[in-house]
């Protein structure tokens, strides 16, 4: 289980450090695709597949489900992790989530996400704003 947020550096060849709390775990080789909210979502290989499987069964008759599938699957990318625990960000996945130097990298159980860190401080200052409202939705869904 992946929790808890750390602070890293993009460098200039387009890799991050992934943190030393997770490395164990998350295997040597990830997908990295684009994820919602403008960041990026790294998924450990046997997460990734069981995601993968779920959207081949999704309807293609349904437009919804075919753009889901496409921003998913067509925007992922494998990705090796190198022995001193990083990960290489391709550029059009840098530009996608409009990337600069400082990072966030944060778990959410089975995934990984990875923020600029402007935008992760301006998401997470809404997402605290309007924790009450949240809170109250899923608890309709017995969270």
């Amino acid at each position: 289980m992946f929790i808890g947020e750390f602070q890293h550096v993009l460098d200039e060849k387009g890799r991050i450090a992934l943190p030393t709390k997770f490395r164990k775990d998350i295997g040597h080789e990830v997908v990295i695709t684009k994820g919602l909210d403008n960041c990026l979502w790294i998924y450990p290989k046997i997460e990734w597949k069981a995601l993968a499987e779920k959207l081949a069964r999704l309807p293609v008759s349904k437009s919804q489900h075919r753009s889901f599938a496409r921003l998913m699957l067509a925007g992922a990318m494998d990705v090796f992790i190198d022995g001193q625990g990083r990960v290489n960000i391709p550029q059009y996945l840098i530009n996608f989530a409009a990337l600069a130097k400082d990072v966030i990298i944060t778990g959410l159980y089975n995934r990984l996400e990875v923020w600029d860190r402007k935008s992760w401080d301006s998401y997470k200052k809404q997402m605290e704003k309007d924790s009450t409202k949240v809170a109250d939705s899923l608890s309709e869904l017995g969270v």
